[in-house]
């Protein structure tokens, strides 16, 4: 099974869109495909065994569209500028063209040559001659018309084909008709109805490809955060290359001021960091040997040497641009509703169209009327608004959320959060940094307490549990080297085992004790420690307790503003921790949060989790996305607090790369924004394609309220900008 994303081009309504998903979900070997609209991609997941990707192009090809490849990365189309000089000379041309076919109506000076009255065969050919050229440059409209209609998957592209080519081929009739001496069929011309059509579509999808490049700003941002050249070390001298000539191992040069070009670990010096485009921290940070460096991050003071770990497609950059281009290929709930409405419209409105040309026909209209009723229909009917309601709405949105730290890898996510009424939060690493340290020691043992702590630090070095940076930190600031740990083990909630210099240790919460069958004598010293706010670490070998050791955490600092304000949108709180009851009450009396579960396993925490879900609560679970997976995975919506170095081995739905609380907030209020901006412009599709049907149609002729096609593909222009602008304005309420 493989995993593949196309750039799509010809897409240009939710018909394109859901028809080519509806296309390749047929295929064989083909298991999922979801295609965007607006990020004009296709997210395909298929079986390598029975398909190769050239046979993923053609059948792109088959559904009327053209692949232009795998997604590589977002940026400015160059065709861009080349689709702005077309534009402009076809609309000197429409000038031409309304001024030739409307200029006697204005009483406006005509050359002879054209003249309507005296030369009306030079006329009718030349308006020909430039509604041709419309035709050549509204080809793509024509050609993925017809093929969708082939396919049964007919769409925007198809209602327009067929009322372009109507009244065209008509117009051509009535030319010749003309030259052969019948003057009468001179009002029988629509080139410039069929011209304007096309121009109109045309300048809808210009102005609504510009649009979509705006919601792509955030992520083409990152895509632009890395530099250029970077400097590796060769044989022990400086050499400057391209990234792409960077490869794992190399050994990477930062100066002060300059971009960190891949990520890796610094081997040598010290510097500070500007990683506020990963992390929203604007304080800079401060990196050691050890530590890690993230590609775009700003070395303000130091000279450091690092060596490259993750280049490419595995950088941090590349990661959050993947996370946010896939999650804008997922479909919300509500978006499937435009979908299964589009996939019938398009169908209705051609079968409606042809019953009232019959009927026109039926009741004595002659020829013509029927023929431009039919057209105007087709054109206004145009699902180009209903099409672009929820996907540019859910891009907007993304974008937003990936400019404030929020990574959101399903689109559904935006519609679901404002439906969370539960948060549970686990405790540490999330309600508090994380950032722990050894506050009190109760040894009894016969080693000294340093030593003790050099073979505690030892084995807690090879754990990825926050307790055990306390101990890493302990022994580099104390200058005591790391011993070689063998046999080193993860009891799952429970603690770590590892054997030092020879003795077996055993490291965790009281239950591990238990599990080892080692007595605990040492009750009431452990209150004593857990009445100070202290997380207990247990230190034992096979036979007794070794030391209590007391560790000390960092509530954050908008914690508890973030608690009140969930409390005062009646969301329920509530703390989950494998820590002793009366740490955590004393840290969840502190930030006001009422219901505490204290003393669970990582299993039990789904479990909880689980109940929860039971009672009809729809609950997001906000974890550091390590020991918390199983119950972020539970949750209707798992919320990950995590540096943005871990965004590619988290399993929860959201990622918070601010390392902030307050994003939670955001996230549940873009959320009620972006539901209600769908609903307006679903709405506004629906009421529009409601009212202007039924004016097609001719219904509120006697009350003199009608339109013609070219009023029709103005209409429609329209009824796009405005979903377009209304979806836009969420930039807005964010900025």
């Amino acid at each position: 099974m493989k995993k593949i994303i196309l750039s799509i081009d010809g897409m240009t309504c939710s018909a394109c869109s859901n028809g080519l998903e509806k296309y390749l979900n047929k295929q064989n070997g083909i298991i999922e495909a979801n295609v965007n609209l607006v990020m004009a991609n296709a997210t395909i997941i298929y079986d390598e065994n029975i398909l190769e990707k050239t046979k993923l192009d053609e059948f792109v090809k088959r559904a009327g569209f053209k692949s232009l490849g795998e997604f590589k990365e977002i940026t400015t189309q160059n065709k861009n500028k080349k689709e702005k000089i077309k534009f402009i000379i076809i609309t000197f041309l429409m000038i031409i063209l309304m001024y030739i076919s409307m200029g006697h109506m204005m009483n406006l000076p005509i050359m002879e040559f054209l003249n309507l009255k005296t030369n009306p065969i030079n006329y009718t050919v030349c308006l020909f001659l430039i509604t041709f050229i419309f035709i050549i440059y509204g080809f793509d409209i024509l050609k993925n018309g017809y093929k969708n209609l082939i396919h049964k998957t007919p769409n925007m592209d198809t209602l327009v084909g067929i009322g372009v080519l109507s009244s065209f081929l008509y117009s051509i009739y009535s030319m010749i008709m003309i030259i052969k001496g019948d003057l009468g069929k001179i009002h029988d011309l629509y080139f410039e109805s069929t011209a304007m059509v096309i121009y109109f579509i045309k300048l809808g999808r210009y102005l609504d490809r510009i649009s979509k490049d705006k919601t792509k700003e955030a992520i083409q941002k990152l895509v632009k955060i890395t530099p250029n050249q970077a400097i590796i070390k060769v044989d022990g001298k400086e050499k400057l290359v391209t990234l792409d000539e960077i490869h794992k191992g190399d050994i990477v040069i930062s100066k002060p001021g300059e971009k960190i070009a891949v990520d890796g670990e610094i081997i040598e010096g010290t510097a500070h960091f500007d990683e506020s485009f990963i992390t929203g921290e604007s304080k800079p940070s401060n990196k050691l040997k050890g530590d890690k460096v993230i590609a775009g991050s700003i070395n303000y003071d130091g000279y450091i040497e690092y060596k490259a770990e993750r280049i490419g497609r595995e950088s941090t950059i590349s990661e959050i641009v993947r996370l946010v281009v896939e999650a804008s290929n997922t479909k919300a709930p509500i978006a499937k509703i435009a979908d299964t409405v589009s996939g019938y419209f398009v169908p209705a409105v051609i079968a409606i169209a042809i019953v009232i040309f019959i009927s026109y026909l039926i009741m004595g209209y002659d020829f013509s009327n029927s023929l431009i009723t039919f057209v105007t229909i087709l054109v206004v009917a145009c699902p180009c608004s209903l099409g672009l309601a929820t996907p540019l709405a859910i891009i907007v949105s993304e974008g937003i959320c990936a400019s404030n730290g929020i990574l959101v890898k399903k689109s559904e996510i935006l519609e679901n959060a404002q439906k969370v009424n539960t948060i549970v939060f686990d405790k540490t690493g999330t309600l508090t940094y994380g950032k722990l340290k050894i506050s009190e020691i109760k040894n009894y043992s016969v080693m000294e307490e340093k030593k003790l702590l050099q073979l505690i630090g030892s084995i807690e070095s090879k754990a990825s549990h926050p307790i055990g940076k306390a101990f890493t930190n302990y022994l580099e600031e104390n200058h005591l080297e790391k011993l070689e740990v063998k046999e080193f083990g993860n009891v799952t909630g429970l603690g770590i085992i590892g054997k030092v210099e020879g003795q077996k240790l055993i490291l965790g919460n009281s239950k591990i004790l238990k599990e080892y069958n080692v007595e605990n004598i040492f009750h009431k010293d452990e209150e004593e420690l857990t009445k100070k706010g202290n997380s207990i670490v247990y230190v034992a070998n096979t036979n007794e307790i070794l030391a209590l050791i007391g560790v000390n955490d960092i509530v954050r600092e908008n914690a508890k503003g973030v608690i009140e304000e969930l409390n005062k949108n009646k969301i329920e709180t509530i703390m989950l921790t494998g820590d002793n009851k009366e740490t955590a009450e004393k840290i969840a009396q502190e930030i006001g949060i009422t219901k505490v579960i204290p003393n669970v396993l990582p299993s039990e925490k789904t479990q909880v989790i689980k109940e929860l879900k039971q009672q009809n609560k729809y609950v997001m679970m906000c974890g550091d996305g390590i020991n918390d997976s199983p119950a972020l995975m539970a949750a209707n919506i798992g919320v990950s607090v995590n540096s943005g170095t871990d965004i590619a081995m988290d399993s929860s739905d959201v990622i918070l790369t601010k390392n902030d609380l307050g994003s939670i907030l955001n996230l549940i209020n873009i959320s009620k924004r972006t539901i209600r901006n769908i609903k307006q412009n679903l709405f506004w599709a629906f009421f529009y394609n409601c009212l202007m049907i039924p004016i097609a149609m001719g219904l509120f002729s006697k009350f003199g309220i009608s339109i013609n096609p070219m009023i029709a593909s103005v209409a429609m222009m329209f009824s796009s900008l405005t979903v377009i602008l209304n979806a836009l304005r969420l930039r807005r309420l964010f900025s």
